[in-house]
């Protein structure tokens, strides 16, 4: 059971060809995935930004921006996976950031 993972399946463009799936051990390191995409985003976008701060409404928007978004989660009681959405993927990116601040 150590090798069940939290998928998460992304399309960046209403072309399918650019459907892709990122697989994670854990829902927490999904989350930190999304938020790595976004910030890897701005990097492209401004390559001197040394110190990458951002509003959780901008990260909302790069979700939003996404032609499709969901997770595949590994659940041990039913021993398959369950499919969440983008607005799950927000909020447990939001619970996510909000532990790691403290």
């Amino acid at each position: 059971m150590d090798n069940k993972h939290t998928i998460i399946l992304m399309q960046t463009s209403h072309n399918r060809s650019s459907r892709t799936f990122m697989d994670y051990e854990s829902i927490s390191q999904a989350m930190d995935g999304i938020c790595a995409l976004y910030e890897k985003k701005l990097k492209e976008i401004n390559p001197t930004l040394r110190n990458i701060s951002y509003d959780i409404g901008d990260l909302y928007n790069f979700v939003d921006g996404l032609a499709d978004l969901s997770a595949l989660v590994f659940d041990h009681s039913i021993q398959g996976y369950l499919p969440y959405d983008r607005e799950w993927i927000k909020q447990r990116t939001l619970q996510r950031l909000k532990k790691l601040a403290r």
